[in-house]
């Protein structure tokens, strides 16, 4: 019957044992090579072995015999020192052998310790994160940039994303049930107050479902923003060459019968072979978007102008009205999600939106590498510009600054006699 194996200490499993042991046994082995060559070439250098016997001859004083002494020969000698010389070496080496042994353990423990300890504060960076779900925690190591501070650096940029992407959702989370709570409260006192109770009359009946077909039309619009923003979100779409121009002209297509039932004009100045990589379907949408909103905001009679054109190693597409505008203490939180601003026109209530239509469109546009802008001012309309990279235009002729941050020249005064709108 087999033995059970007793357990070993835990420090036998670390990696620092077996640096230190690894270290050890290379110092030892260095350590017996030199001495062993150094033992071989004293042996080999002459004769060594003990005086294996003595010889008699007579002592003379003033050339009369006084007796016998023993005497040895010379070679004799040398060999006899050469041997006890072999045996001292032999001794010492043994000696530092085992002083190495041990000297070599301890200091390879103290010097893995220290090269390991970089190791042990990402280690125990991410316990305590995994025990807190803390991801504020950084290791911010210190020391020389070699391998272990690169590590240290990259699982610190991974922190930060993550930490960006968890409070990203935890705020489009709370939002998200903010914007929900509403309208459900809304449809379930409907249901409560009139289209559950028999004794309710035709015309509270017919209020109460135009009241909860709003407020399911606003929930379904709402969910189909968020479905649309996790999917870029994933990355689930393949990017292939897309003609700006081509996009654009499909989305005015599309909103050109509501344009003309709202007595509006679009207006296209697009300019061809502006080709980028992306992904066709969600471009669209980003361009449906600012295009909806304009079409949805600006007076009948007016003109909505859609554009495009590269400038700088830059492609751009803009989307102009004569809405309303946006005012100048708003235009920081136009992309964020939820944002709804004042109409600003008698007659038309607050923006019912979900409010995530530009907020997929600064997502979208900076997926694809690009930014968007906003020039607009009250009373005077709103452009809205969406830069992207063009398709073999070199990073350092784009510029690390990113793209301009003025209006394209083509929509500083694409009617002729338009005001230049200022950001």
């Amino acid at each position: 019957m087999r033995r059970p194996r007793l357990p070993l200490p835990a420090f036998v499993h670390t990696i620092r044992f077996r640096l230190t042991v690894l270290y050890s046994v290379l110092v030892f082995c260095l350590t017996a090579l030199v001495l062993g060559g150094a033992y071989v070439a004293v042996q080999r250098s002459g004769d060594a072995h003990p005086v294996s016997k003595e010889l008699e001859a007579e002592k003379q004083i003033d050339g009369v015999a006084v007796g016998r002494i023993d005497v040895v020969k010379a070679e004799d000698v040398e060999a006899a020192v050469n041997y006890e010389t072999l045996g001292n070496l032999r001794n010492f080496s043994f000696a530092v052998l085992g002083g190495v042994a041990v000297a070599s353990l301890g200091t390879g423990w103290v010097l893995s310790g220290r090269a390991l300890r970089p190791v042990r504060a990402i280690a125990r960076t991410a316990e305590e994160i995994q025990a807190g779900s803390d991801l504020s925690r950084r290791i911010r190591l210190d020391g020389p940039r070699d391998e272990l501070r690169m590590v240290a650096d990259t699982v610190d940029s991974m922190l930060d994303r993550l930490d960006g992407a968890f409070a990203a959702q935890r705020q489009l989370v709370d939002d998200a049930s903010h914007e929900l709570r509403t309208p459900l409260a809304i449809i379930r006192a409907n249901l409560d107050a009139v289209l559950t109770v028999e004794e309710s009359e035709p015309e509270e009946r017919r209020r109460a479902v135009a009241v909860v077909d709003r407020a399911t039309t606003r929930m379904t619009r709402l969910v189909e923003d968020l479905l649309a923003t996790a999917r870029r979100s994933a990355a689930a779409f393949a990017d292939a060459d897309v003609d700006l121009a081509a996009v654009a002209d499909e989305v005015c297509e599309e909103f050109a019968p509501l344009a003309a039932e709202r007595g509006l004009v679009i207006r296209r100045r697009l300019d061809e072979g502006l080709v980028l990589i992306g992904d066709p379907y969600a471009l669209r949408r980003a361009v449906g978007n600012l295009l909806s909103n304009a079409v949805r905001l600006a007076p009948a009679g007016t003109r909505v102008t859609v554009a495009a054109g590269r400038a700088e190693g830059w492609l751009w597409i803009a989307v102009q009205d004569a809405g309303p505008g946006i005012g100048e203490g708003e235009q920081a939180r136009v992309f964020d999600r939820f944002w709804r601003g004042d109409t600003g026109q008698e007659g038309r209530p607050r923006d019912r939106h979900a409010g995530l239509g530009l907020a997929i469109v600064r997502q979208i546009v900076e997926s694809h590498g690009g930014r968007p802008r906003l020039f607009s001012r009250v009373g005077a309309g709103s452009t809205f510009v969406l830069w992207l990279p063009e398709v073999g235009a070199e990073a350092g002729a784009r510029g690390a600054a990113g793209p301009p941050d003025g209006l394209p020249a083509e929509m500083r005064d694409p009617e002729g006699d338009a005001e230049v709108l200022e950001k």
